[in-house]
């Protein structure tokens, strides 16, 4: 369907079934997974650089202790200075293609959740609301990046380089690596204590965040609503409640992220300064117990002294960054959420195709069609029937809640049938082929969205084989020639800003008039809302771009009703 605007008057009156939840596609990019293994491996391997050049320094120290002259440590002193520049390089070359791939991997989240959400039903009540999809995909997804690019590497130096400096201090002394062994658990097993509370703060935190944006951009949508009922006052005041919770909220992660450091950084000194006590006792022979089969000289005391910080050090990296792990699967979640809509669109058409050829309107056949609101008492529809001829203009006419916007909306394929089926130019309407069938469906509502820029550029939205020449000339068709010749290179605002309500109807009609492939149109109580001289207006244009198609419309408006081939009156439900 070349969709003339989003139908958000319908999706008041639409609510799916609960049954239908269709979880949001997690992106698989094999690639960025990949380059993240690898950089996490560089990463590990140049923290494992330094086990060689603490033994270097321990032996010319030793060396040196024992009578050798200082030269001898220039060969010693150039081998690290040549570990150092290698472990450097390594480091740098790993967080480089870390955040590479993070960036990847985020930016295949950030497609999938915009992919979740242009295939979701725009009568999806769930659906949400604008200002909290973009905080989450444009701000919050940011956080999947610190996540991806930092805390998983450090996750695999905290899991690798212990271990292996615990297998090389082992050999040496039974006590020291005892030490350490009593020491490491200690540190994890408090982040986790920590992590479960950090994890929920910060998902409250991103949850506060998104509801106020989509607060602060709602109210900014109805400013001049809000100024005209004397609430704006109401309003900032509501805006800093919900800024002093967010500021509450940040505040409490902040302090479980310092609390986490904090406890990290105990336990890693105390490890640290018991080693050092150890060897220092033992070099002293105050404690000559702790090494196989004799004692430790000073070569083999100061190298276990120097692994001793980077045995904690991975530790305290993953320390560090253990509140962008909390926030980051926040963000995860959130980008997941944005895509568990429970209505959902089938593949969207390639609209970058030309139009098929049609041989002529269609015709509209309606039979058995059953549907119920979710919570609802009973059926909306229930066994409807309704045939449109080729090219005819029906009116439905009934008051409201009898199902007029429903039944448009499973015309147009925007809501799944329970019961019945919908045939439209002699194809029936079905997943496979629902967006096909909205390639020759032109959908008009009664308050189209329009966007900053000219009324052309507006008619045409960008679709290929309609050019200037014809979106003038559906300007012109709706009676809207004179007002694009008079503000011809002033564009108009975003919502319509510059344009009265019926203007903004009317360019609505006119995106259908310049679409050579609609030849079905749904209207939607197009003349709701209007005075009788701007109703009359739009009906002239709706007529005037209904000739050689075939037209359906929901309305109140008797008058507009009268001018149909056909008037089908629905009656509400009991």
């Amino acid at each position: 369907m070349r969709a003339v605007h989003d139908p958000v008057s319908a999706a008041r009156e639409i609510s799916p079934p609960e049954d239908r939840a269709v979880p949001a596609p997690r992106p698989a990019d094999a690639a960025a997974l990949s380059g993240l293994r690898r950089a996490a491996i560089l990463q590990a391997v140049a923290s494992l650089v330094w086990l060689p050049q603490a033994a270097l320094l321990a032996h010319a120290v030793g060396a040196m202790a024992k009578g050798a002259a200082a030269s001898a440590a220039w060969l010693p002193a150039a081998l690290v200075l040549v570990l150092g520049l290698a472990r450097a390089a390594l480091d740098a070359f790993g967080s480089r293609l870390a955040f590479r791939a993070a960036r990847a991997a985020v930016s295949a989240r950030r497609q999938a959740a915009l992919a979740a959400l242009a295939a979701g039903s725009p009568l999806d009540s769930g659906r949400p609301a604008s200002g909290l999809a973009a905080s989450v995909v444009a701000e919050q997804a940011d956080a999947v990046l610190a996540y991806l690019s930092k805390f998983q590497p450090a996750r695999l130096r905290a899991t690798v380089v212990p271990l292996v400096i615990l297998a090389v201090v082992l050999p040496l002394s039974w006590a020291a690596a005892l030490v350490l062994v009593v020491a490491a658990p200690l540190i994890p097993i408090f982040m986790a204590l920590i992590g479960w509370r950090a994890k929920a703060a910060s998902e409250a935190q991103l949850a506060e965040l998104g509801g106020m944006n989509a607060f602060l951009l709602d109210r900014l949508r109805g400013l001049a609503t809000l100024r005209g009922l004397g609430a704006v006052d109401l309003t900032a005041r509501r805006l800093r409640a919900n800024a002093e919770s967010l500021r509450r909220r940040t505040m409490a992660v902040l302090r479980i992220a310092f609390l986490s450091s904090a406890v990290l950084e105990l336990f890693a000194a105390l490890g640290v300064a018991m080693v050092a006590v150890y060897v220092g006792f033992h070099l002293l022979g105050q404690l000559p117990f702790g090494a196989w089969g004799g004692t430790l000289d000073l070569g083999r005391g100061l190298f276990i002294l120097l692994l001793a910080p980077a045995f904690f050090e991975p530790l305290r990296d993953l320390s560090a960054v253990w509140h962008d792990r909390a926030a980051g699967q926040a963000a995860l979640a959130a980008l997941d959420e944005l895509g568990r809509g429970r209505l959902r669109l089938p593949d969207a058409a390639d609209t970058s195709a030309p139009p098929p050829h049609r041989p002529g309107p269609p015709a509209v056949i309606v039979r058995g069609l059953g549907f119920g609101h979710a919570g609802g008492r009973g059926a909306t529809l229930a066994g409807f029937d309704l045939t449109v001829a080729a090219g005819e203009r029906v009116a439905l006419l009934g008051p409201s809640g009898s199902g007029k916007s429903t039944l448009l909306a499973l015309i147009a394929g925007l809501a799944p049938l329970e019961a019945g089926s919908v045939v439209i130019g002699g194809t029936p309407l079905t997943p496979a082929s629902a967006a096909a069938l909205r390639r020759r469906i032109a959908w008009i509502g009664q308050k189209p969205h329009l966007f900053a820029g000219s009324l052309r550029a507006n008619v045409a939205l960008g679709r290929p084989g309609i050019g200037p020449g014809e979106a003038a000339a559906a300007l012109h068709a709706v009676g809207l020639g004179g007002l694009a010749a008079n503000r011809a290179g002033i564009p108009i605002g975003e919502g319509g800003g510059g344009l009265s309500g019926g203007e903004a109807l009317r360019l609505a009609l006119a995106r259908a008039a310049a679409d050579p492939a609609a030849d079905l149109v749904l209207a939607d109580e197009p003349t709701a809302h209007l005075d009788t001289m701007t109703a009359a207006a739009v009906a002239d244009g709706l007529c005037a771009i209904a000739t050689g198609r075939t037209l359906v419309v929901a309305t109140h408006d008797p008058v507009l009703a009268a001018r149909m081939d056909r008037i089908v009156r629905l009656e509400a439900l009991p």
